[in-house]
């Protein structure tokens, strides 16, 4: 292939995070959450408001979990990975802008919007991943994963400080809904280099011989043992994934509860998200120098040290190093586990075997919460709950340091 047309289409690939990235940090992270609360359930309790979310939230994950796979499989059989994620976007671009359209009381809708916003989001990842290996070759794939993970904090970073000025300055529910349209534009915007300048790759050979597509991820569960490093990689990713997101999802709520203002708890998360960029990309070239699972374990250790500092944090400017040293090691994590991951697989079966490595950062999502809530009742205090995450990460440094990423990447035809 030509150079310049592989570079220009693994940029194409690179610019959809900075699209689907708006919805995770407008959309879920900062605005979503804030308008729920103060506008669409603000006739309900707030216990029975704060249940109602969890349990759309639940049903998302659920939703997400069955479909992933069966997806998955007759993508990759059909040659359907691209136009899973056109199907995909536009499912999650629709809900985005439905949001702007949810007035006071109507919470029922809202969460509706929620549920199919995110497997929207949850099932492009699975696409969106799952082109990766047929556009970077195995010496490639750590750069070009840590250049979409840059670009995705970049870009869900830009439209976040947007719409927080938009916010600011207009009537606070009227800047709120038009920040739900900005992200179903930007998302659909970004979305068109990947749909245009990205090839579809070709279907799997192996489905032609017989068999229903939808019963592969039964078959892909058998033929993991084939791949024995790339599950064992998938075992200590749930592991560590569940502390990263539970530092995602807890964060700011830890920070408020000991005191930090609004103020700095939305510049330290503008703040995460624009010392990531660098740094992804630096973990990137790390990679390249040490290699991807060393690189890893550099990210691991310093999240074991800001589990520590959590854990003494009292002031402010404590609280905005801690978002700094997470947007150092977060976004180069993340991005050289996909990488790593993806060489170690199938690539004509990559949409399946990325389907389970999102069902793994699913449910990772469930232990770190649950062990964070359990410390705080049995102690009373938020600090423990947070010193308890590193045992997630050094679980999961101990199960990776297992993992022979040499045979892992042989087993990979």
């Amino acid at each position: 292939m030509n150079l310049g047309k592989k570079e220009a289409r693994l940029w194409s690939w690179a610019l959809y995070d900075a699209g689907n990235s708006a919805f995770a940090t407008t959309v879920m992270a900062a605005i979503l959450p804030v308008y729920y609360r103060e506008v669409a359930a603000a006739n309900l309790p707030v216990s029975s408001a704060l249940s109602y979310w969890s349990s759309a939230s639940a049903a998302a994950l659920l939703l997400s979990v069955v479909t992933a796979p069966f997806s998955g499989a007759v993508a990759d059989a059909r040659g359907w990975k691209k136009q899973g994620l056109a199907a995909t976007t536009l499912l999650g671009v629709a809900a985005s802008a439905g949001l702007a359209w949810v007035g006071r009381g109507q919470w029922g809708l809202a969460l509706c919007l929620l549920v199919v916003g995110t497997l929207g989001f949850s099932l492009s990842s699975v696409f969106y991943d799952s082109l990766l290996p047929h556009l970077a070759g195995p010496s490639e794939l750590d750069g070009a994963s840590s250049r979409g993970y840059a670009v995705g904090y970049l870009g869900g970073g830009i439209l976040l400080a947007i719409n927080v000025v938009m916010i600011a300055r207009l009537p606070a529910e009227t800047g709120m809904r038009l920040s739900f349209l900005t992200v179903a534009a930007w998302w659909a915007l970004f979305s068109v280099p990947i749909l245009v300048f990205v090839p579809e790759p070709p279907p799997d050979p192996t489905a032609t011989q017989g068999g229903n597509p939808l019963g592969r991820p039964f078959s892909t569960l058998r033929s993991l043992r084939r791949y024995p490093d790339a599950f064992l990689f998938l075992v200590a990713f749930w592991l560590y994934n569940d502390g990263i997101g539970t530092v995602i999802k807890l964060g700011a709520l830890y920070a408020s509860a000991l005191g930090i203002g609004r103020e700095h708890l939305l510049g330290a998360l503008l703040a995460t998200q624009f010392v990531a960029i660098p740094f992804a990309l630096a973990f990137g070239r790390l990679a390249g120098r040490i290699g991807s699972k060393a690189a890893i374990f550099i990210g691991l250790a310093g999240y074991v040290c800001l589990s520590v500092w959590a854990f003494f944090l009292a002031k402010p400017w404590q609280f905005w190093v801690l978002a700094i040293g997470i947007g150092t090691v977060q976004g180069g994590t993340q991005a050289l586990s996909r990488s790593l991951f993806g060489s170690m697989i199938p690539p004509e079966r990559s949409a399946e075997f990325y389907a389970f490595y999102d069902l793994s950062s699913k449910f990772s999502g469930i232990a770190g919460p649950a062990l964070f809530t359990s410390i705080l009742q049995l102690t009373g205090s938020p600090r423990y709950g947070a010193l308890a995450l590193s045992l997630f990460f050094l679980a999961g440094m101990a199960i990776l340091r297992q993992v022979d990423t040499a045979r892992g990447r042989l087993a990979s035809p």
